[in-house]
């Protein structure tokens, strides 16, 4: 194959193994799909790809919860000949590893031995003693792939060498085990792989070679909306309305079950995405044909990190990313620093997990952790619960962290066997991990680790609090609630500020609910939601929060009818022991009944409110909250009413529901009044730790994730019953609103596009700091009025029908339409104005975002945005990258960006550029109704990652930035034009 730009190293040897796979491909048996781990080798990977078909669709086809190795289950159901050329390969590949002198065998107890690891202690490296575990992680990933193709043996001296080259910047390749989809972000990927199908056959290539090469699992979770609540029939009522609006797009997703090898789809019903990985898919340690090696993982939501706290390393990436992951392409990153973060002491009594993850959050926040690695540490890490844990760790998007990782100890153990993980398999990740010095045993001296920076927190510190009223990060103590929403209600417009005059601050707005009285005010709660795998994968805060209910039952108090509130669990676990406990009942009584599992609120899909609270609060402006123990209150993201978004542990959610308000003091001011006619106030319900410690104990049992998990497997009847073709290449309906062919591959030849500058752009959009991915990806409710709904009008879709933008990811028209739509969003070239428009420069007009791009490209002219600093901070959307490629969008000049939405800009060929430290566009008074020019190389060989370009405007300004393409195989991406192109033509130059 030819390879044009930078020849460099990296991209040479990726070349030599792709030729070298490819032989091994066609040698090898044509019908198996792979099992459901990473294997050793380059050669056993496309091995894997071929043998899968022996495993069943649900379970991978093996039961990696057994003592047994994945061999020997494969070799029960595989042809002999088969096997007996992939052992004498898989033979050759081990000898060719620079480091298979270290292949170490692990004895079990009994006799035997559990397989063989590559052993970091035979290395006699006194750096490695020193690595954080994290970074031991990385290490031993390159050294078991280590071919000197994808991985040289000068990477893996890279990673011992950590404390002195991680301050360089320098590129890794990683190559985790396997890839995590949810359905939100699946859909989309599954559309791209289709079409790369598609691709690759116009090319003469072969589309069979378009399949996932690792395990990729998807959980159908973001899809369910809160339209039925306060109903014991919801969670039945909502999956039927789930179906009736994505049977389309999960037909599409069985069918990609089904047309790609190693795909597993987790039908809807089931869970939450990252807490089924923490019950059940998460490995620890893998054992694929007698060779051991930690599990790792990417996934599609950023989320993705809530895996970290179980001791597998494991973030999130764009969709684009894991795409490649997938095809086979290593990952390239930055090896990254380490925060160590040291936990000391112990959580006082009443304080929960939440309190503790927001005060960990604006600590790591201010500490400013963008691109490095969280390591917890301490012996205040052995007191704090695995979903404690797993909690922390599954913020990290929200305190900008890489990852926030626990190292496996004992309580790691502990949860694999309440989990259902048999004693030999938790056997053999104890002994693995203590012999490859990856285990920490607190009971033991700790030796001192090398971080980059350092933390450190008295648990006993942390107090009750609360986060918002518009970002994860602005954290609030509960005894200073009432009086920082009052400063809320002074401050001008901001991230803690919504300008109320003095003399509307205390408005009533009177209305009649259903043939009763009632009335909102400013900071009135009408959703009370406790949503999200942030906190409803952890039991001491779901029960606490079934306890805070009982004793408001008890005490006779009710939450008002208009409040809308909801229970959407992280699996079927959790309804297994709500309903052991007799706390169920309770929760019911108050309004919690289950709507469903999966994201619901947090995401966005709250569902409408009712129409006369609705009314009410549009008619007299009335500045409505949303309390949710969710991670994710960005502004305009839980519903389009609610100005107001608090993040709370899910026994606030409760209280906060049942005060109706967020402006109350608990301290100081009743809750409510109970049936004796006495004021009852916060302590009266809130339950102590003990209490809480109590119910899980005698609740949460090992049997409960057994039976669920067995269930999941089977499917539902809803989704069983769906009706999907057999072919491998999808055929496309050009009418469907919800699956459509995107153009990203129209008119693709063989030679990549080359480098490319910009040549008089004008400025599509012009932002200050902090515009998030849910300012700029298409997420929630299609307003009536947006460029989207007027597509859906024009092509026979009502309004009921709209459904949300996240479900409508398959379809490029629309989310092309929804990028830039938030209404919530700021653009300094309406002077002050909010709402998803901008100015098309070259005649004054002020029209949608949508309509000012498209006459842009009409014209043939290009665009640029303009942008402060964490551009692209949220959630790691693919289509905050695509939806401004679509709309024409060919650079990104910021102060600065979040990691995840850089990388992705780059997969799709758009340019990061970042000002000069000190600089930005008001700085240099840029205005956005210039013209930019910049001044990049065509020539691929004469871009350097982090150099510095030459932009100049048409009014005769010129400044410098600073290019972020910060790898070499970056750079090679945006040569062919982003990462999929270039994998494309890879595959296709095959023979």
């Amino acid at each position: 194959m030819h390879i044009t730009g930078p020849q460099s190293s990296a991209l040479l040897r990726r070349a030599s193994w792709s030729s070298t796979t490819t032989r091994l491909h066609s040698s090898l048996s044509t019908k198996s799909p792979s099992p459901p781990s990473q294997s050793p080798s380059p050669v056993a990977s496309q091995f894997r790809s071929r043998t899968a078909a022996f495993r069943s669709r649900w379970s991978h086809g093996v039961d990696w919860r057994s003592p047994a190795s994945l061999s020997s289950q494969i070799r029960t159901a595989a042809a002999s000949p088969v096997l007996d050329r992939f052992h004498r390969t898989l033979a050759t590949a081990a000898s060719q590893n620079a480091f298979s002198g270290i292949l170490t065998g692990l004895p079990k107890p009994g006799g035997g031995e559990f397989g063989k690891f590559y052993s970091l202690p035979a290395l006699n490296d006194p750096r490695i003693d020193k690595l954080p575990y994290s970074i031991r992680i990385l290490l031993e990933s390159a050294i078991r792939n280590c071919d000197n193709f994808q991985v040289t043996k000068e990477d893996v001296e890279k990673i011992i060498d950590w404390e002195k080259s991680a301050p360089k910047q320098v590129e890794i390749p990683f190559k985790p085990a396997r890839v995590l989809l949810q359905d939100f972000t699946g859909v989309p990927a599954v559309v791209d792989l289709a079409c790369m199908r598609d691709a690759i056959n116009n090319l003469g290539g072969d589309s069979n070679k378009i399949n996932p090469l690792v395990p990729v699992d998807l959980v159908v979770d973001h899809s369910v909306q809160v339209d039925v609540a306060r109903s014991e029939n919801a969670v039945q009522a909502n999956m039927e309305l789930e179906f009736q609006r994505n049977k389309e797009r999960f037909a599409f997703l069985k069918w990609g079950s089904k047309a790609f090898q190693n795909m597993l789809v987790v039908p809807p019903g089931s869970g939450i995405v990252h807490q089924v990985n923490l019950e059940y898919l998460g490995r620890v340690v893998f054992n694929t044909d007698g060779i051991l090696y930690p599990d790792s993982v990417v996934g599609t939501d950023s989320h993705t990190t809530m895996i970290d706290g179980l001791g597998v390393a494991g973030w999130g990436v764009g969709g684009i990313e894991a795409e490649a992951a997938m095809l086979g392409q290593p990952m390239s990153m930055v090896l990254p620093g380490v925060v160590g973060f040291k936990l000391s002491g112990k959580l006082r009594d009443g304080v929960t997990a939440t309190d503790l993850v927001l005060t960990v959050t604006q600590m790591l926040r201010k500490h400013g952790v963008v691109g490095k690695f969280v390591e917890f540490h301490g012996d205040g890490v052995g007191k704090i619960s695995l979903a404690d844990r797993a909690t922390i760790a599954n913020m990290s998007p929200e305190y900008g962290a890489t990852m926030g990782f626990f190292p496996v100890d004992q309580v790691t153990l502990q949860y694999l066997k309440l989990t259902g993980r048999s004693d030999e398999t938790v056997a053999m990740i104890e002994a693995y991990l203590r012999a490859n010095k990856m285990f920490v045993d607190y009971n033991e001296p700790q030796q001192e680790r090398a971080y980059s920076s350092y933390l450190e927190l008295n648990l006993s510190e942390v107090e009750p609090c609360i986060s918002g009223p518009k970002r994860p990060h602005d954290r609030v103590p509960l005894k200073e609630m009432k009086a920082d929403w009052q400063s809320c209600l002074d401050n001008k417009v901001g991230f803690k500020g919504f300008a109320v005059p003095k003399d509307a601050q205390d408005k009533v707005a009177k209305f009649d609910f259903h043939g009763q009285p009632a009335e909102l005010r400013h900071g009135s709660v009408v959703i009370a939601a406790i949503t999200s795998c942030t906190n409803t994968s952890n039991p001491s805060v779901m029960l606490g929060a079934g306890l805070v209910a009982k004793k408001a039952c008890e005490l006779g108090l009710q939450v008002k009818p208009w409040v809308k509130t909801s229970l959407a669990p992280g699996s079927g676990v959790v309804t297994k022991y709500l309903q052991q406990s007799g706390l169920q009942k309770y929760l019911n009584e108050q309004g919690f009944n289950i709507v469903g599992y999966g994201c619901t609120t947090c995401i966005g899909n709250s569902g409408d409110l009712d129409e006369s609270v609705g009314s009410a609060i549009t008619d007299n402006d009335i500045l409505a909250s949303a309390v949710l123990s969710g991670n994710r209150n960005f502004e305009g993201r839980v519903h389009p009413l609610t100005r107001a978004n608090y993040l709370a542990s899910p026994p606030l959610v409760v209280a906060y529901a049942l005060a109706g308000t967020v402006n109350i003091d608990f301290e100081k001011e009743p809750i409510g009044v109970g049936k004796d006619g006495n004021d009852v106030y916060f302590g009266d319900i809130w339950p102590s730790t003990e209490e809480i410690s109590e119910a899980v104990q005698s609740s949460v049992l090992p049997e409960m994730f057994k039976t669920t998990y067995k269930s999941v497997t089977e499917g539902n009847p809803m989704w069983n019953d769906l009706s999907v073709p057999e072919s491998k290449l999808y055929s496309w309906d050009a009418n469907s609103t919800y699956i459509h062919k995107p153009p990203y591959f129209e008119n693709m030849t063989m030679d990549p596009p080359g480098a490319h500058g910009v040549k008089d752009a004008y400025c599509l959009l012009n932002f200050g700091d902090s515009i998030t991915t849910d300012h700029i990806s298409p997420a929630g409710s299609i307003h009536k009025d947006s460029p989207a709904a007027k597509f859906l009008v024009d092509h026979g879709v009502v309004r009921k029908d709209f459904n949300s933008y996240g479900s409508r990811r398959g379809n490029d028209e629309i989310m092309a339409r929804g990028t830039f739509a938030n209404i919530r969003i700021v653009n300094k070239l309406l002077k002050g104005e909010v709402g998803p428009a901008t100015v098309h420069i070259p005649t004054g007009e002020k029209l949608s975002v949508f309509d000012a791009a498209s006459r842009y490209k009409a014209a043939g002219q290009n665009t640029i945005v303009l942008a402060g600093a964490e551009y692209g901070s949220g959630s790691s959307r693919d289509w905050a990258a695509k939806g401004p490629m679509l709309l024409g969008v060919k650079a990104v000049i910021a102060k600065s960006f979040e990691r995840i939405h850089r990388s992705n800009l780059v997969g799709m060929g758009i340019i990061p550029l970042c000002f000069k430290a000190g600089e930005d566009a008001d700085s240099l008074q840029l205005t956005g109704h210039e013209r930019y020019t910049i001044d990049l190389p065509n020539n691929i060989n004469e871009i350097r990652p982090g150099q510095d370009v030459t932009v100049k405007t048409d009014t005769g300004k010129s400044f410098t930035c600073t290019a972020r393409f910060d790898t070499e195989v970056e750079l090679e991406y945006f040569n062919h034009g982003g990462i999929l192109p270039y994998v494309i033509r890879q595959l296709a130059a095959q023979k």
